[in-house]
This record gives C-alpha cells, structure tokens and sequence, in this order.
C-alpha cells in the first residue's frame, strides 16, 4: 500500500473551517469530477469568510501537525491519519481522517476528533491542505471496485483475508455475516446486482452540495437560542447568519439549506409560546435576531438565479411559518400599515384605520411577498448587466420616464423593494450588477429630491403661513425591516474598500475614491461620494414616528448605526462638497426634508443626524452648519398643540390622530439627544456672543425638560470657566439664563434635584458677580421658594466665602446685605413658619430689621407655627442675649403643646425641661406664669416630676436680668407657684397608675414596681405625703384585688 509522509512543522491553516463554501472549479478528473488540487479550493477549505467569528481562526497559522500523516487517495475519497503534538498539559494524539469529494465540493468529513460543530476540525483542514498543496506526493489511484476488478480469484481472497487479519476485532463479526447473506440465494444482498463503492463517486446527475452536518446547525442553533439573553449568544447567532450570507455570497446551495434548519430552530422556541401566552415582548436582542432572518429570506426568494421549483418550496415553507400563532409580527406587537413589498407608497386618506383590520404582517411577509418580483424586465436587466447602458438617442414616450435629463437610467420601483434587489445581488455574489443598480436608484432618489423642492417651491407661502403640514411619509427609510439605506451605503462602501491582510477588527476601514462605472455624467463622481449622498438623503427624510416601542427603538438604533457607519469616512474635499450640497438641500427641501421649513407635527426629530451634520461641517463651512443645528432643534410633537378633540398633556405623546399615533415611547431619547445636539453647539460657539445668544433662544424655545436645561446650563459652566484659563463671561451668562429658566420651570412642581439646582444657580451668579447675585435677591419670589431664598441663597450671597471670592467693598458687601434682609422680612412675612428663624439670623446686624423680624415670628406664633418651631426660635433668641423674648417664645410654644401620659420618649421634652429652667432662671415671676401652661399641657408624671425636682434644686432669678435681684432661698413645693406643679405631678401618677394597670401584664410587673417607687418620691415632698403615699396605695389593694401577684409585690415593696 502506498504511504506518504507529513514532515515535520508543516503549518495547518485555521482549524474550524465552515462546513460550506464556494463551488471549486471543475477538476482534471474522469468526467470533470476529479479532486484536483487548485488554489481556490484552498481558500475556501484555508480561509474562512470575514464575517466569520470563530474563535482562535487568526492564530490557525502558527499551530502545527507533528509526526506522520498517513494518505491514501482512493477515487473520490482521502484518507488519512493526522498526529496531533503534545503540549504541556495533553500527550500527542493521532486521528483517523476521511473525507469524500464530489466536482471539486467535500461532500463528507469523518474525523476521531469527535469534533461536534459545522465547522471542519484541524485535522480535516490539515488533510485537505495537505493534498491541495502536495498533489504529487499524493498518488492518485483508481475507485476500489476498479482495482478488485482486476484482480483474480486467489488475489480476491488474499486481500479479503489480509484485510479482515489486520483489523479482525473490528471486521470479523461484519465479514462473517456478509459472507452468510452472499452464501443464502434468497437474501436481500443477492437480489441487487453489483456492490456499492464508498470511493467511486456520486453519478453526474446526482445533486452535489458541500458536506453540512445539519444535526450540528440544529443543536447548536437550540442550544445558543436556550442560552436567552446572554450577550455571546447572539454574538455566536450573528455569527451563523454571517456565515449564511457568506454561502450565499459563494452561491453555496448549502446557504438555503442552513437557513431553514436556522429558522425551524427559531420557530421551535419554547420562548415564543410562552411570550404569547403572557402577553409579553420578546427581548430586544432576540428581536434583532428575527429581524436578520426575515431579512435573510428575502435575500433568499429575490435571488435572480434562483429556480422555480426551489423558490415556491421555500415560499410554500415561508407560508407554512407565517401562518403559525407564536410566528413573530413584523413590528413587534402591533399590527403593520406600512405598503408591502411590491407596492408604491399609498397617500390615501385611509392610512389612520384601526389596527385590528389591518393585514397580520409577520417578519417572514416581506419574503413571501417577493414571489411577485422577477428579473425578467428588460430595462432592469440591461441596468445591472452594462456600465454603459444610457437613453437611446431616439425615444419613445414610454421611455422617457426610464432616464433623466443626463440620459442615465433610472429604476422607478417603491425604494425598500428595489434595495431589498440590490441586497439580494450583492449577497448573491453579484457586486458589479448591485453597484449598477444602486447608482439608478440613487439617481432616481436625485430626481425625486428635485422634483419635491419645486413642489415646495409652489406651496412654499400657504405652508409657512400655517407653520405646518400634513405631507410626510407614512414609510421611513431609516429603522425599515428592509434597511434599504444602509443595504446601498454598503453596496457603495464595499466597492471602495481598502484591502486589509491584518484583518484589524479595532482600526476603522480605509477607503478610496472609486469613479462611478455605470452611465455617470459626472466623471469626479465617485462611489463613495454617492455612499455619503445616499445616507444623507436617507437619514434626512422626513417621516412619520412609527408605533410602537420596537419600532420606535429601532429607528434610533438604525440611525446610530448608520451615523457609526458615516464616521468611518475620512472627509475629503469631495466628500465635504457632496456634504454641503446635500445640507443645502436638506434645509430647502419643505415637508418632504426632516430639516425642511416646516415638518409633520408627528415627524422623527433630526437631533442625532443634525449632531453629525453639525460636527462634520463646522470646519467647512460654519454659517451652514449652525443653521442646520439650529433648524433641527425644534421638537414639533412638544411643541405644536394638539388637535381639538386632543385633551392630553403634551408629555403623554397622543397626538392628532390618536388611533393612528401611540404614544412616543422613545421620547426621553430623543429629548436627551436634543440635549447633546444644543450642549454640542454651545461648545463650539465659545467666545461668539452672537452665536451664543442664537443657541440661548433655540434652547429656550425647543427644550421642554427642566433636568436637560440644567445639564446644559451645567456644561456651559463647565466650559467657561476652565481651570487653566481665563473665564467666558458670554457663555458663563448663559449658563446663568438657562439656570434662571430651570429655577423658574421647577417653582411650582416637584423635582428631588430642586436644592441641587439652587445651589448650583448661587454659584453661577457668584461666578458671573455682584449683579448677578444682587439681581437673583431682588427677584427671588419668581424663582425660588421663601426656604430656599432665605435658608440657600440669601445666606450664601451674604457669607464669608463670597465676599472673599468676589473681593467686594464696604458699599458692595452693604448693598448684598441689604437685599437679603429685605428678602429675608418677605419671604417671613409670606412663610413664617418656615423662614422666621433664618430671617432673624439675616437681619442680626440691622436692629430695625431685627425687631421686624421678631415681630412677624411673635405675630405667626398665634397662626400656624409649631411648638417646635417656636422653641428654635426662642432658643435662638435666648442665644443672641435675649431671654425674656426667649421666654415670651417659649411660652407661646407651651400653649401649643400637649404631652400625653405615656409620652416619656417625646422629642419636645428637651424643651420642655429648657424653657422650665429659663423662666426659674428669670425669676419667680417668669416661672410662676408658666408653670400653669406647663400643668395644661403635659401629662407624663415623670417630665412633671423632673421639673419639679429641678426648680427645688436651685433658687430662681439666676439669670442676671439687670434691674432684678434672687432672693436667694429654694421655693417651697408648699407654696405657690411650686404646690400647683406638685399637685399635677401627683394626680398625674394616680391617673398614669390606674392606666397602666388597666393592660398591665406579668412580665410589666417589675417595672410598675420601679414606677411606684418614683411616685412615692413624689408624694413625700409634702408634710402629709406620707399618709397620702399609704392611702393611694391602699386604694389600689382594694380596686386591684383580682391581681394577687401583682398585689403581693406592691405589699412586699410598699407595706
């Protein structure tokens, strides 16, 4: 037998080749069917598409096959034996290879790797490789049956026997029952005449597609689909479709295969039936994903090659998944308005219809829909097979509506189903015929974009007279199923791309400037200049929001893609030409520009796609660009106001057709985004004053939300006042409008950032100076609450720290201070309860605005103030020298409070106690007059007690009053006014004592012992307590008979 070794350190090309590829050229072989080595089949078995993921593809270079490689190539099918080298933590491993071939595809692979994915294994790849590059060292030799022909009978058996030796524990058992049902005249092997021969080849009218283990597409794709929301999921998801649209692109008929065993995995979903059931979406990434396969399908069914009987099995299956219930819709959960494939965009007045008697569109409809297309139309095909296919000189009436005024075709097709052709080309592998068709329909958008500016042109005066329009389209192009923008921008960029060997997958791609081939007037055009024209048409179309929340997001998620997509482009001087045009276009374009004069109430805002315009031509031409900006800040839906029969607060987004139009789920995005496009602006208009102000205006008109003023106001604080450099007084003055317009949207409602907010606007006026403080102060009723004003603003416009930070003079500081004493006596005046305490601390250093102040606490204190805030400020008062108003305080507090029985833990006890030690440290007077609002109104025995020990403890009128004198001597608890104290002390423990014992339960009975014993210290301060002590306690025997435990205690502690 032939051996052929594999030296040492022959390099194996990446191991995880796909399971599908390119058709090989047709071999030497008998009857064109030969395995013969050629360079493509080497690409495809070495060199795995680019969309490909796999991992550890860019290191299959360095890996290597050591030790010897066993081949023999028999017909149509390689064997082989592959070692694998011993690395630190696994010894070599040698493998069994098999691999048949038919017209230049493997047809089938067996390897005792194991290996379990659609991708061959390393050892397939080394097997391949080596016979592609080393055909001579690979004897080829006839199909077996062919060499058994010519051998005899003894050779016969020497072979049968040699072989059935050499591998007799795996055979024998075989061997023997072949040979029983060839010795038995009736068996089912004898009534077939000849023997199959595994390497002799399919017959040439046999079908013949690369291998595909179709059991591994079905696991993996439920095994990845099992996984649900984990990000290397999808990663791994995408992947597959990639490798489809890469077959396709090969025009492997594998690519159909894999898409339906992809898509039956899909529809298997246990997910999908339970989302039914719920009621619930399905996940975001999950609905990317049914996206692509929609997507895929009419890739599929457009294929201009296709053949008939292949196009209605796929239909008939396509059919069969969109008439099941869990079969996702088109746009999520609701029902699709939008025109189908084959159809131009309607503009009847019927498009407001109810949902429910809409057509079901489901993600495979599109698809469906395409069995009414065909490639057969002349001028379709003379577009895509000729670069030089213009009007004839001589035309017919019909034909003048297939070209333009240049002579160069146009294809007049509803725009999504023409790119879904261009799409279905290029996935094809027809590149040259895509580009073809792209450049006509971009020619054909040019004529329209003309035509409808010379519509506006007439219309222009009765539109902006009514400051809107009814014209849009129902369709947008940015956010379709279909994708049609982004399918001819990467049409046009592929034609222009750079090659690149490193594969870097974190470098932007290189592009160059290709001339447009197909019928171009204009020899500078290049296809990358149409690229950008195309995108900037798509993204500036205006269009109806979409409904729906899927919908909604994919629009701004198609739009970042596409802008992403945009910045990989370097901008030469043609391409910033084509940009300046297209701008000028986009702002003269009326209804039909998203930056037009005027736009649909309910038209998707140009925030994001103005951002890029903005940024991209401010170097160029900066005049445009902010004019651009500035157009594109208006947010109409917010804006406009609704509809009569619309009663709705603007936010809740139900606009003039409320059946028609849902709510704009996506609004905070594009709010925020409104933010990014004026906070962008503000940046680069540092320094101009006149910008500025233009940007302050459209701030003030467009934006809605009071978070997202702040944030700008914020920015633009952050830009004027570098650390490393001087300030901007303009832009600081306007971080200071929009905080004022922030104070003033937030006044009246609710924000939990309000006191951040205040804060921040103090430090802003501080910042701008003087004025601008004094200006906030004299107008504090407009933008702040009297709290606010008082306790945030005022204080801190008069602080240490800012007269330091704003080096201010004896008038300056006089005038500051002024002005918040004035505010400090309004806002007392309009909330005392709130602001008399902080106005009395603004108001210290003027006496007359001192005693205003106090004077408007002492009025309130009758009205609506708390016993707490009386007390604060009575404490306040005692602090700064002024007991007796201390004391006036403290006893309009006391009249306001009321502490029952068993409120021992009560927060006004503090007071309580202090203003008892003011008024004894006053005098007896003082305490005599308030000793009977505290008997009023406390209750708790102990606060009573405690009081009553504190003022026999020390003689009162300590307090230094000038005028007074102390007598000296401790108060009798006899006496007045100490006897009423102590009364109310002791009825208080009676009345607590039958209260507790009412509830009482055992294991409270030690600690009513405790209370007892402190009441007893109570009842001893008069003469007669004693006798008073045993009468009390007595009643309590009496009254509590029934509680004889309770009751042996009080006898064992109190006789």
């Amino acid at each position: 037998m032939h051996q052929e070794h594999l030296s040492e350190g022959t390099p194996v090309q990446p191991p995880r080749e796909p399971a599908g590829g390119v058709p090989l050229p047709r071999g030497s072989g008998e009857n064109g069917r030969g395995n013969c080595p050629s360079t493509e089949v080497e690409g495809v078995v070495a060199n795995p598409g680019r969309t490909s993921s796999k991992p550890g593809e860019g290191q299959a270079d360095k890996r290597t096959v050591q030790g010897p490689v066993f081949f023999v190539s028999l017909g149509f099918h390689l064997s082989g034996t592959v070692t694998e080298p011993a690395t630190a933590s696994e010894p070599a491993m040698t493998y069994k290879v098999a691999i048949s071939f038919d017209r230049c595809k493997i047809t089938s692979v067996t390897c005792g790797c194991g290996n379990k994915d659609i991708f061959y294994c390393a050892h397939v790849v080394a097997l391949s490789l080596y016979r592609i590059r080393k055909p001579d060292q690979v004897k080829l030799r006839l199909p077996i049956s062919e060499t058994l022909f010519q051998m005899n009978r003894d050779q016969l058996q020497k072979f049968i026997q040699y072989l059935i030796t050499a591998h007799h524990t795996e055979v024998l058992p075989t061997a023997q029952k072949l040979a029983d049902e060839i010795l038995s005249s009736n068996s089912e092997i004898n009534q077939v005449n000849g023997a199959p021969d595994p390497t002799a080849g399919a017959s040439i009218d046999d079908e013949n597609c690369w291998h595909l283990d179709e059991e591994q597409v079905k696991e993996q794709v439920k095994l990845f689909l099992s996984q649900g929301g984990y990000y290397g999921s999808g990663k791994q998801l995408n992947s597959m479709f990639a490798k489809v649209r890469e077959m396709l692109r090969m025009r492997d008929s594998n690519g159909a295969r894999m898409l339906t065993l992809i898509t039956e995995q899909f529809m298997a979903d246990p997910r999908l039936t339970l989302w039914r059931q719920q009621g619930t979406s399905m996940t975001d990434k999950c609905r990317q994903l049914w996206d692509e396969l929609g997507a895929l399908w009419v890739c599929i069914i457009l294929n201009p090659h296709c053949k008939l009987e292949e196009k209605s099995c796929w239909l008939q299956q396509l059919q069969k998944w969109s008439d099941l219930d869990v079969c996702p819709l088109e746009d999520g959960n609701y029902g699709h308005e939008l025109p189908n494939i084959t159809n131009a965009l309607p503009q009847n007045a019927n498009h407001n219809s109810d949902s429910l008697s809409r057509p079901r569109r489901t993600v495979f409809t599109r698809a469906i829909e395409g069995r009414e297309l065909h490639w057969q139309d002349s001028h379709l095909q003379r577009i895509i097979n000729s670069d030089k296919y213009t009007a004839p000189v001589c035309q017919r009436e019909s034909d003048r509506l297939l070209f333009n005024s240049q002579g160069q075709p146009l294809w007049l097709e509803h725009v999504p189903t023409a790119c879904a052709r261009v799409d279905a080309l290029r996935s094809h592998g027809y590149p040259k015929e895509a580009l073809r068709l792209t450049v006509a329909i971009i020619n054909t958008l040019r004529l329209q974009q003309q035509r409808q500016l010379e519509i506006y042109k007439h219309q222009k005066k009765e539109l902006l007279q009514r400051g809107t329009t009814t014209i849009t389209n129902l369709e947008g192009w940015v956010g379709h199923p279909l994708d049609p923008i982004g399918c001819l921008f990467l049409t046009l960029t592929e034609a222009c791309r750079l090659n690149d060997d490193d594969m870097n997958e974190s470098r932007l791609p290189m592009y160059q400037h290709v001339p447009v081939a197909a019928g171009c007037s204009n020899s500078n055009e290049s296809y990358l200049s149409l690229a950008l024209e195309v995108a900037l048409m798509g993204m500036g179309q205006q269009r109806v929001m979409p409904e729906g929340l899927y919908a909604q997001d994919k629009v701004c998620r198609n739009e970042e893609q596409l802008l992403s997509q945009l910045q990989e482009l370097q901008l030469d001087y043609e391409l910033v030409q084509t940009l300046r045009k297209q701008c000028i276009l986009l702002l003269e374009g009326g209804p039909f520009s998203g930056l037009g004069e005027v736009i649909h109430r309910e038209s998707v805002p140009m925030h994001t796609f103005a951002k890029y315009l903005f940024s991209a031509l401010l170097p160029h031409d900066p005049d445009l660009s902010y004019k651009l900006a500035l157009r594109a800040m208006r947010l109409p839906v917010l804006e406009n106001s609704a509809s009569a029969g619309d009663t709705s607060h603007p936010h809740h987004m139900v606009s003039v057709v409320p059946s028609r139009y849902p709510r704009w789920f996506t609004l905070g995005h594009l709010e925020s985004q409104q933010c990014e496009l004026a906070s962008t602006m503000l940046t680069a208009a540092k320094g101009d004053t006149l910008r500025l102000r233009t940007i302050l205006e459209a701030i003030q008109k467009h934006i809605h939300s009071s978070s997202l003023i702040f944030k700008l106001a914020q920015d633009a604080f952050k830009i004027a006042t570098p650390t490393d450099s001087s300030t901007d007084s303009t832009l600081l003055n306007v971080a200071l409008e929009l905080g004022l317009q922030v104070m003033r949207m937030t006044l009246s409602t609710l924000n939990w950032r309000r006191r951040e907010m205040v804060r921040w606007l103090v430090t802003c006026a501080t910042e701008v100076g003087v004025r601008a403080l004094v200006s906030i102060l004299q107008s504090w009723y407009t933008l702040f609450t009297p709290t606010e004003a008082t306790s945030i603003v005022a204080a801190t416009a008069v602080s240490h720290t800012t007269i330091l930070r704003l080096s201010l003079d004896y008038p300056q500081r006089e005038e500051l201070a002024s002005c918040a004493r004035t505010l400090a006596l309004q806002c007392a005046m309009k909330d005392p309860q709130s602001c008399a305490l902080s106005a009395l601390t603004l108001c210290e250093k003027d006496h007359i605005a001192f005693e205003a102040a106090y004077q408007i606490a002492i009025d309130a204190a009758a009205g609506g103030m708390t016993h707490s805030q009386l007390f604060t400020i009575a404490r306040y008062m005692e602090l700064r020298g002024y007991p007796l108003r201390a004391f006036k305080l403290a006893s309009l507090a006391m009249s306001h409070l009321n502490l029952a029985y068993n409120q021992d833990t009560h927060p006004a006890i503090n007071d309580v106690l202090w203003a008892c030690a003011l008024s004894h440290s006053l005098g007896k007077n003082e305490l005599a007059a308030l000793i009977p609002l505290v008997v009023k109104s406390v209750h708790c025995a102990t606060v009573l007690s405690d009081i009553l020990r504190r003022c026999t403890v020390t003689a009162p009128g300590l307090a230094g009053i000038p005028g007074r004198r102390s007598s000296g001597k401790l108060m009798s608890t006899d006496k007045a006014p100490l006897r009423q104290l102590l009364d109310a002390t002791i009825n208080a423990y009676i009345n607590t004592t039958h209260s507790r014992l009412t509830h009482i339960s055992p294991r409270h009975y030690g600690e009513f012992i405790e209370f007892l014993s402190k009441a007893r210290e109570t009842f001893l301060l008069p003469q007669d307590g004693h006798l008073q002590f045993a009468q009390f306690i007595d009643n309590l025997k009496q009254i509590y008979k029934g509680k004889k435990k309770l009751m042996l205690l009080v006898r064992e502690r109190f006789g």
